[in-house]
């Protein structure tokens, strides 16, 4: 088997070979469990013991309407749904997507032709709905603000003139992964652990002493590059090239949106930039034959500017 060009030990969990072996692999689905308790603090009987991987590909009620293709998307044993999408660099209107994104797990828990029993009555359905969670692990900020802080934030619904919920069926979580610092010697609770392997696997020689759990030690297990075979290998290698010229090109149009910011006014030359960073990389994606729908996720621009270019 050979593995010229890859000098890590494990495999880059950024990438889409990675991210999905790990969290959209259904055999491998104690991964996405463990993560998603950490995550969300669940203890007792709310824990999510098991989860069922669902079609990752949302079609739209009328065929002119987008498309949503997720990352990752199961439901537990209470039929909650997760959303759980790995993000490399900021988007326009990137707030906006995950909004577009929550609403196909939400019209689609409205079964054609359900019928509810309550005893000897029978009805159709009646709106009740299971939680939604939408969960980002992004490798940018988000927010730009000093003050903004956390890595993990969470943004439910709630009412503007009082201190309560509004409805608990919805929930968006972030993961800003480059405000996670921490060293191995910090890592105080299963969702350190976690942000600590997702951020530093690629880097690391051999597996941390704090990473003591069994659920790290098979996640190590499976992360070792030399026990690929040479299909397996050639897919992350496809992948781990697509990481890095994904970046590389962020890195262009980031210089050039600095440059323009010093002839036109930062805010402007920002603006700019973004747009040309997007503009850029759905040329990229386009020149390789990337689907439409991918290039759409990736960028945020429209059918008719990626149809331009």
């Amino acid at each position: 088997m050979c593995s010229e060009g890859i000098i890590e030990r494990y495999i880059n969990f950024y990438t889409d070979f990675a991210f999905k072996k790990f969290f959209g692999t259904p055999a491998n689905k104690e991964f996405l469990i463990s993560f998603l308790n950490a995550l969300l603090n669940l203890d007792g009987e709310n824990i999510i013991t098991d989860i069922q991987h669902l079609n990752s590909e949302k079609l739209p009620n009328i065929e002119s309407d987008r498309k949503a293709i997720y990352d990752v998307y199961c439901e537990n044993q209470k039929h909650e749904r997760f959303v759980v999408e790995m993000q490399k660099a900021s988007q326009i209107n990137f707030k906006d997507r995950t909004l577009f994104y929550s609403t196909f797990p939400i019209q689609e828990q409205a079964e054609k032709g359900y019928i509810y029993e309550i005893g000897d009555k029978k009805g159709s359905w009646d709106y009740q709905l299971k939680k939604v969670y939408i969960i980002g692990v992004l490798n940018f900020t988000l927010d730009k603000e000093p003050e903004h802080t956390n890595v993990i934030t969470h943004a439910r619904l709630k009412y503007d003139e009082y201190d309560c919920e509004y409805s608990n069926k919805l929930e968006f979580i972030n993961i800003e992964m480059p405000k996670f610092k921490k060293k191995e010697e910090e890592l105080t609770n299963m969702i350190d652990k976690w942000l600590y392997a997702i951020k530093n696997l690629y880097h690391l020689m051999d597996r941390p002493k704090i990473l003591r759990e069994a659920i790290f030690k098979k996640l190590f297990n499976l992360a070792e590059i030399s026990k690929y075979n040479s299909s397996e290998l050639l897919a992350y290698r496809d992948s781990l090239k697509d990481y890095r010229d994904y970046y590389n090109t962020i890195y262009s149009a980031k210089q050039e949106g600095e440059e323009i910011g010093i002839e036109k006014g930062r805010r402007q030359g920002l603006e700019e930039g973004k747009y040309n960073q997007a503009i850029q990389m759905a040329k990229m994606m386009k020149s390789e034959g990337e689907p439409l729908e991918k290039i759409f996720k990736y960028t945020g621009l429209s059918k008719d500017e990626i149809e331009k270019l």
